[in-house]
């Protein structure tokens, strides 16, 4: 007889729940893309790209947030798209999930030297090669490489040392966001905020990026199969920490705007830690604020190093990867073997130099909007085929939430289409989604043999759990004995 699939520990309370969703949504973006932004869009018009972003995020967020406590399972949206739309789609909408969070893991490996690179002028190391015009030093990747090490070791150890770090950082996260926010809106220049707008080009070169910065409340999904809290209180959870990010953002591009002008931003690599600078007329003052952006690196890069290893844990255990991925450490549970593959990958990212960060962005983006469009069209599937199923959280005006967030994401999925003015780039943007598909492409195949032998009903069964007693098609029916 095979042995029971495995089953995470219930751990987590509120306040490491929305530190992993907050922390996850504020990373280190809001200090390296603002000045970007704002380039691209103006000042009232990258704020204004973030609301158009946060629109969908909220019409996505409301289904999440009534999907999330009905359905409360590691892999999150994996069992949503199981239950309301099958499990091809499922496989499909989990690994563009794992595409999303791994790219935000790549972006803060490349990320951590950058902010070393400001706080220590000049400790690159050597030069190794050029790769999109960015010089590539020794230094830089190792730091990268450590950092990934480190963030590794950390979920090695399990989620209960992973969340107390989490919490800790997001903390203190908030108290430099406050420091630049109050006194930065006391001392800035209304003046200062021209150009407000610059063209449409530009504000959806700015909307495209806020799918990739706004993505973290996705995360709750991932880890409900260990939180410790009311069912309602999950969905509230996801709706709160979508909020306090919008405001976040916004307030970083108005303050950033009042605060430098034009001359400023263009000569400026780092334009929030700049404005912060300028708002203390100390030096000290932008390295604080960059102190902030490595907390910000450390809680985006865990918080989607957790979510990560969740969605593959689970789409293992219902036998869509191999069967390794879903192995728990008897001490830690830990899922050993993914945090090993994922902290390897990551630390690869460092190698291709700075100039990796825009096409994370844009490439994690894609991922994250295609694994939306899956979550809404299952949870108006899940209205109409399975319209008693418990909802501890339910929508307001169900049909009319979801059809919004589906075409919401619909149309975001076009901005990212070649013929859109804001569209991938080719080749490198475009080779880490075609790549990412071909390898998901592989694995289906090659597991699709023990998938077979699981049968449906035993899949539902691993993937949904508790839940499984709505959707397995012979309740009755043993489960298939087979390897876990």
């Amino acid at each position: 007889m095979a042995e029971a699939p495995a089953q995470l520990r219930k751990i987590l309370g509120r306040r490491q729940v929305l530190a992993i969703a907050f922390g996850a949504m504020v990373g280190w973006g809001w200090v390296v893309l603002s000045g970007e932004m704002i380039d691209r869009a103006g000042t009232i018009g990258s704020a204004a790209a973030f609301v158009v972003g946060a629109i969908m995020v909220l019409l996505v967020g409301l289904t999440y947030a009534e999907l999330t406590p009905a359905l409360s399972r590691a892999g999150g949206e994996l069992g949503f798209a199981f239950a309301g739309i099958g499990p091809r789609a499922a496989f499909v909408c989990g690994w563009t999930l794992i595409l999303a969070y791994l790219s935000v893991c790549a972006f803060e490996a490349v990320a951590l030297p950058t902010v070393l690179g400001y706080l220590f002028p000049g400790w690159e190391g050597p030069h190794l090669y050029t790769i999109a015009g960015w010089e590539v030093r020794l230094n830089w990747v190792l730091i990268g490489v450590g950092g990934a090490l480190a963030i590794g070791l950390t979920n090695y150890f399990g989620v209960t040392l992973a969340s107390a770090v989490q919490t800790s950082a997001t903390i203190a996260l908030l108290l430099v966001g406050l420091a630049f926010f109050i006194p930065g809106n006391v001392t800035g220049e209304l003046a200062r905020l021209e150009p407000y707008f610059t063209d449409l080009g530009g504000f959806f070169g700015v909307v495209i990026m806020t799918p990739f910065l706004f993505l973290g409340f996705d995360v709750i999904p991932q880890v409900a199969e260990e939180v410790k809290i009311p069912a309602l209180t999950i969905g509230r959870l996801i709706l709160i920490s979508i909020l306090v990010a919008v405001v976040w953002y916004v307030l970083v591009q108005w303050t950033v705007g009042l605060t430098l002008d034009d001359a400023a931003l263009a000569a400026s690599e780092l334009a929030t830690a700049d404005a912060m600078t300028e708002v203390y007329g100390s030096a000290w003052g932008g390295r604080v604020l960059v102190f902030g952006g490595l907390l910000g690196i450390l809680t985006s890069w865990n918080a989607f190093f957790i979510g990560a290893s969740r969605v593959m844990f689970a789409m293992s255990r219902g036998g869509m990867l191999p069967g390794l991925f879903s192995r728990l450490h008897p001490q830690h549970g830990s899922p050993v073997f993914v945090v090993a593959l994922l902290t390897a990958v990551t630390a690869i990212a460092p190698f291709f130099g700075r100039r990796a960060l825009v096409w994370l962005v844009d490439a994690g983006g894609l991922a994250a909007v295609l694994a939306y469009f899956f979550v809404t069209v299952s949870f108006l599937r899940l209205r109409r085929t399975h319209p008693d199923l418990p909802r501890p959280y339910r929508a307001p005006a169900p049909f009319v939430t979801g059809s919004l967030a589906v075409l919401a994401t619909l149309f975001f999925i076009g901005l990212y289409m070649p013929g859109s003015p804001s569209a991938l780039v080719w080749p490198a943007e475009w080779l880490i989604v075609l790549s990412w598909a071909a390898l998901g492409l592989l694995f289906a195949v090659v597991n699709r043999r023990r998938a077979v032998q699981l049968g449906y009903d035993e899949q539902a069964r691993r993937i949904l759990g508790q839940y499984a007693g709505a959707f397995v098609r012979s309740p009755e029916a043993e489960p298939v004995a087979t390897e876990t």
